[in-house]
């Protein structure tokens, strides 16, 4: 399988993975999955932590990296074609970067690994925790 993780699912593999369901940590761990993070969950993640909004050990430009790298989590740019897609999506969600995971989820065929219900109004195929 291909998964792609949803940010909140992406910070608990890497600090809180008993946040994480036994299903996805399973798939997550599964070897013949091939598991990335967007670029864009990147981007929120320095975003909500520089706002205040997310709490961190150190600056996300510091830890992340790093922890990303070890962990064997693979990344995903953002393609022009990810660009648009997102943006001609229908409005199910207003949060920016959650229409472009699905965006990508969908051209590239991923599953989504997340808990947001209003991500599942897109009908992208999403891990059932």
């Amino acid at each position: 399988m291909k998964l792609l993780l949803d940010t909140h699912v992406l910070l608990w593999a890497l600090g809180e993975p008993d946040s994480l369901s036994t299903a996805e940590r399973a798939a997550i761990a599964d070897e013949a999955n091939a598991v990335v993070a967007s670029v864009a969950s990147l981007w929120e993640i320095a975003i909500k932590q520089q706002s205040g909004k997310l709490k961190l050990p150190a600056p996300a430009i510091d830890w992340l990296p790093p922890l990303i790298d070890s962990s064997g989590i693979g990344t995903l740019d953002i393609t022009q074609r990810h660009a648009l897609a997102a943006g001609a999506l229908p409005n199910h969600h207003r949060d920016p970067f959650d229409r472009m995971l699905v965006a990508q989820a969908l051209a590239d065929e991923f599953i989504l690994v997340t808990r947001d219900r209003a991500i599942k109004r897109y009908g992208a195929p999403t891990l059932e925790a």
